[in-house]
Formats: C-alpha cells, structure tokens, sequence
C-alpha cells in the first residue's frame, strides 16, 4: 500500500521513501493535529527542513497533498480487501478474519491517514472526492458481499449498516493513546470487531 504514512499490504516489499513521500508524511501529520487550516505551507516546509520553491517543487499546494495522501491509501484498502476475498472466497467466516486482520494493521499503522480522511475529505475538489467515494464504496461492498455469504437472510442494506459499524470500531485508532501497547491493541480490536460481526443480528448466535 502506498500513500502518506501508509504500510505496504503484506507480504509487499516496501519501496524507499523519496524526500516527496516524507514531505507528505510530515504534511499528514500536521493536517491532523491541527487541521487543514490550521497549516500553512510554510509550516510544512519548516517541519520538513524545505523551502518554498522546493516545496512547490514536489506539490502545487496543501490540496495537491490531501489528493497525493487519500487516494492511493483508498486504492490500496480496496486492493487488499479484494485479495483477501478472493484468497478465501470459499470460506465467508476465513474471509471475515482476514479482512479484519488486513484492516486492523492498517488502522493501526496510519491513525493519521484515518483523522485527515475523516476531518477532512470534504476540503477535496469534488473530482478526487469523487474518485475517494467510489473506491472506498467498492472496499465496503466486499464486506458486504462477506456478511451476506456468512449470515443467509441478511440484506445487503443490512451488511453495509454492519460494515461501517465495525470501521467505525477498527478506525477509532487516531483517538486511542499509549496507555495500551500495539500489540494488545490489535488483539483488542481484532476480536471486538470479530465478535460483533460473527453473530448473526437476528439470532444473536454465532454464524454456523
């Protein structure tokens, strides 16, 4: 996966980071401790050590860099969520975990990405916010396509209310301190959004 801040899928090799990549990381991170206006691109060429005409060498401006930060991320979720369906696409509850693995280390690797995507998507001129809405609808509908194999009788009007519950769960990392180390805040996750996706919402039993 690539994009600011973002882990590689796994099993990828990760590339090395160009001086571009770093500007853009340091960008994420301010535009999520402070918010998009709240930066200025003199701030984030003072973080970065770079000056202005070389920073508007590598981005036209602070929208070139929310652009460059969620779309390839959006395109890598979508990526790896397809994989791990198709990798497991006879095993609907084999499927669920990997996607709850996959989506869980990337949450937790790029709480940053998570706050800018959240605060601020609608500062995008609407062609890319487009483009970010349509790949993140398509990541959503292989969760959809997952809950009703697993769960016979559940519409996929009711799948996607599921889905984005357990994203709003997976997702919480940017509001989550150091009092729990990494590891232990993955298991927590992971098996708090199992849980509440194995159970069927009608039964309230376990998916057979």
């Amino acid at each position: 996966m690539t994009g600011a801040g973002a882990e590689p899928a796994d099993g990828a090799v990760p590339r090395r980071r160009s001086r571009r990549d770093e500007i853009l990381q340091i960008a994420v991170g301010l535009f999520a401790a402070r918010g998009y206006h709240g930066v200025s691109m003199d701030d984030i060429g003072s973080a970065a050590g770079v000056t202005g005409p070389a920073l508007y060498h590598h981005f036209a401006g602070k929208e070139a860099m929310l652009v460059a930060a969620l779309i390839p991320v959006s395109e890598g979720l979508l990526a790896g969520g397809r994989q791990r369906v198709t990798e497991h696409r006879h095993d609907p509850q084999a499927t669920l975990e990997s996607l709850i693995d996959f989506h869980v280390e990337f949450a937790l690797a790029n709480p940053a990405v998570i706050a800018l995507h959240l605060h601020e998507l609608d500062r995008l001129p609407e062609e890319p916010r487009r483009q970010i809405r349509r790949l993140q609808r398509l990541y959503v509908e292989e969760w959809v396509t997952t809950l009703t194999a697993l769960h016979p009788g559940l519409s996929a009007g009711e799948a996607r209310v599921l889905a984005h519950a357990a994203f709003g769960l997976m997702n919480s990392t940017p509001f989550l301190g150091g009092e729990v180390e990494r590891q232990r805040r993955a298991v927590l996750l992971r098996a708090a959004t199992l849980a509440a996706l194995l159970h069927h919402p009608d039964s309230g039993d376990p998916a057979p």
